[in-house]
């Protein structure tokens, strides 16, 4: 179980939309730029470079539209951006965005508390916001929060998963990605959803996005891939979280993961040594120390000096070896 067999896997970076919404700092225009640019020759397969949102709303990404025309578009890396109703859809296109990515909730508690709307609410504005982008050819990928648990309602039936993801793939969309959007999945629950849903609609590209609130979201992602999951959302850093469930913390670090899965044996194709030069620079913008792991203790084979005074205590071990074979 869980080993890499070179299996590829897709990285997608959330970073610079999930993760710096929920900033308290603002990040320049010009720093957000230099940071997708950097992450742009890692390897990733998609990056989340902002939302359109309104600026009031989301003021830490009032300045989407500039980021988008700046930024170097690398070969082969799909720029997506949140879109929240058809006027952030029109803005988008305006910034030649690759992919539209859409989100509803799955419990309809967290969709009212985060989207001020039910679902069938919900169902009718993506449908239009859909519209938008398939009639310009850009592809959609739907977001479901709280796949897994919701903080408000409890337990998430995967019945209700199944036939949301129904209705999104009659909406025209060709992605769609699971959301543990507040950290309560479980390997065993992640597993059965992930696979369920694969089965059920073997034509979707399914993403996985795992939050670590409950230090489960590595684990979480290896039992995706063993559901067959080829495709994952992380963060930079682990920076990230949910307003609507206290003490959640970020989405999955990207350098942990990629780490691990790397040393497992999969191929994910991203830098990690790039990752975490990355994400020491965020750590600088934001201002505050980041909850990833890698990033601060370095890669596995990282190499230390030996302590203060180690040639001394050498030998005299090896002067107390040689006295004892005397």
């Amino acid at each position: 179980m869980f080993e890499g067999r070179a299996i590829k896997l897709k990285i997608n970076e959330v970073g610079p939309r999930d993760g710096l919404q929920n900033e308290a700092a603002f990040v320049e225009t010009d720093d957000k730029v230099r940071l997708v640019d950097h992450l742009s020759g890692l390897g990733y397969s998609k990056i989340e470079v902002t939302s359109f949102t309104s600026p009031t709303a989301i003021p830490a990404l009032r300045d989407a539209e500039a980021v988008m025309h700046r930024i170097r578009r690398e070969p082969g890396v799909v720029y997506t951006a949140l879109i929240p109703n058809v006027r952030g859809g029109e803005r988008a296109l305006e910034c030649r965005v690759d992919e539209f990515n859409l989100v509803m909730s799955a419990s309809e508690t967290h969709n009212l508390a985060n989207l001020r709307m039910t679902r069938p609410q919900s169902l009718r504005q993506l449908g239009d916001v859909a519209a938008v982008a398939l009639s310009a050819k850009v592809p959609v990928n739907i977001s479901l929060s709280c796949v897994f648990g919701c903080p408000m309602e409890g337990e998430v039936p995967q019945a209700t998963v199944l036939d949301l993801v129904g209705q999104f793939v009659g909406l025209g969309a060709t992605g769609v990605t699971l959301c543990d959007t507040t950290g309560m999945a479980y390997p065993t629950q992640v597993h059965g959803i992930c696979e369920s849903v694969a089965k059920a609609y073997p034509q979707l590209n399914i993403t996985g996005h795992f939050h670590n609130t409950r230090g489960m979201g590595l684990v979480n992602t290896l039992a995706a891939v063993e559901a067959g999951i080829r495709q994952f959302d992380m963060s930079l850093g682990g920076i990230g979280g949910c307003p609507y469930a206290p003490g959640a913390s970020g989405n999955v670090a990207t350098e942990d993961v990629v780490h691990m899965l790397q040393w497992m044996g999969y191929d994910t194709g991203v830098d990690v040594p790039g990752l975490i030069q990355a994400a020491h620079e965020l750590e600088r913008l934001i201002g505050h120390e980041l909850p990833a792991q890698v990033s601060r203790a370095g890669e596995r084979l990282k190499r230390h000096e030996p302590p203060a005074g180690f040639d001394e205590i050498r030998e005299r071990a090896i002067a107390r070896n040689t006295a004892s074979a005397k």
